[in-house]
């Protein structure tokens, strides 16, 4: 009987032993000691910063505020702020903090990308033209050096650059806490260990610096439920990877409440099921026809959401081969079983040492007890996805508190990494008073 149940369950296993060492050796270069880079330290790059923005008059005024104190040259960089289909008072907010306000409105087409793709027909038009853009969501927080190490990155080459994402708010709830903790791992065991051997990352959404040669070359035309990861692998498919900066970080503002995070990660599993049909097969192709490692890489960071499905399908057939045996388990004899136990405690491990290297703060500690609920609740939201993964339609994350950067968790230091270390409140005040003092305040709002 087993098989004809090895016709799926043998190639099942060695897709899950592939994944799995694949996985385990990238993770290996996420906490291994970064080599010290040697830095542009010129400012030369001009940036038109970009705030996607919908119904968000109660954070826009922190944030812009906020990109209003960088430490950047004034006369290299503007803020813009897109309301787009806003029914509250985002453009007056934003428009008083010194941005240059957009109003959109359009009720068919729908969502950030969307607003990107108008935004970005507006910018061309100006007179002034800009070397890169630099998108954030509205509840985001940004570092003042931000700039600075994307005009670094920028001076040598690369030309899509992801910033940092780190979180604001991670002691709010054990939600917002175990989303932290998540954001922190990927950053370390995904995107620094991918540009570490020099494979492409993925744009996270927020935090991210586009060339305007790239975008005015081969347009946006994201505008699905995750525009970010669709622009990473339209680019990729033109051999143009996606940078990982680790000391320009982001503090982006997560979920409270379980309801919240669900929806929030139902659609974006919908939008990478659906970038995965659309992009697999071409970067498979491609990828075959230059024999390029990185663009093939690009075909696993779409086939996740798959993968997903596919181990919790073999979980499952796994639990009921222990009382009915009806296929043939070849796991321990493709990788031997001590391998498995390295790799099984390396799951504990490796997060714990990550958490250290940032210096985690004690209640994010607490949160790791329920972190797996996080993990095995991306099962049914993952199923979810694949089944809605044709709608777009887009659900939008509701605030209601501002968070200022003097609230922030400030790193000690941008050269190793996110310190999650909270500064006296003295200290975290003067530190962003000495950012007034050193930056005016522009006011050069502009009613468009």
């Amino acid at each position: 009987m087993s098989t004809y149940f090895d016709i799926i369950m043998v190639p099942l296993q060695v897709l899950i032993v592939f994944f799995t060492i694949y996985y385990f050796v990238i993770s290996l270069f996420g906490i291994l000691p970064r080599k010290k880079e040697k830095k542009i330290l010129t400012p030369k790059t001009t940036f038109a910063v970009i705030v996607a923005a919908h119904n968000e008059e109660k954070v826009i005024g922190e944030l812009v505020e906020n990109l209003h104190m960088l430490r950047y040259p004034d006369e290299l960089y503007d803020i813009f702020v897109i309301a787009d289909n806003c029914k509250d008072h985002t453009a007056d907010v934003a428009r008083k903090a010194g941005a240059i306000v957009y109003e959109r409105f359009n009720q068919e087409e729908v969502g950030k990308g969307f607003a990107l793709e108008w935004m970005f027909r507006q910018l061309f038009a100006l007179d002034r033209q800009y070397d890169a853009v630099a998108i954030f969501d509205a509840d985001n927080l940004v570092h003042p050096d931000f700039l600075k190490e994307m005009n670094n990155r920028f001076c040598k080459g690369e030309r899509l650059i992801q910033g940092y994402l780190d979180v604001k708010n991670p002691n709010d709830s054990w939600v917002s806490g175990t989303f932290a903790i998540n954001f922190w791992i990927v950053n370390h065991v995904w995107h620094l260990a991918k540009y570490t051997i020099g494979l492409s990352s993925v744009f996270g959404g927020t935090g991210m610096v586009i060339a305007t040669e790239v975008l005015k070359k081969y347009g946006w035309k994201a505008t699905c439920l995750t525009e970010d990861m669709e622009f990473t692998m339209k680019c990729l498919l033109e051999g143009i990877p996606t940078t990982w900066c680790q000391d320009a970080i982001i503090y982006d503002e997560k979920p409270q409440t379980f309801k919240a995070s669900w929806n929030q990660r139902k659609r974006w599993a919908q939008g990478q099921f659906d970038v995965a049909g659309r992009y697999m097969g071409k970067l498979l192709k491609e990828g075959l026809r230059k024999r390029d490692i990185v663009i093939l890489d690009g075909v696993i960071d779409v086939f996740q959401p798959y993968f997903m499905l596919i181990s919790t399908f073999f979980v499952l057939c796994s639990t009921i081969y222990n009382f009915v045996p009806f296929y043939t388990n070849v796991l321990y004899a493709l990788l031997p079983y001590h391998v498995w136990q390295v790799i099984g405690v390396a799951q504990y491990v490796i997060p714990a040492i990550i958490l250290f290297k940032i210096n985690a703060a004690p209640k994010s500690w607490f949160y790791t007890l329920f972190y797996p609920l996080l993990l095995y609740s991306w099962v049914p939201i993952t199923i979810l996805g694949f089944l809605h993964r044709h709608e777009h339609v887009w659900s939008h994350t509701i605030h209601t508190r501002s968070i200022s950067f003097n609230d922030v968790l400030v790193p000690e230091s941008a050269e190793t990494g996110p310190k999650q270390i909270v500064r006296p409140k003295e200290q975290r005040k003067g530190l962003t008073s000495g950012l007034r003092t050193e930056r005016r305040l522009r006011t050069r709002p502009r009613e468009v």
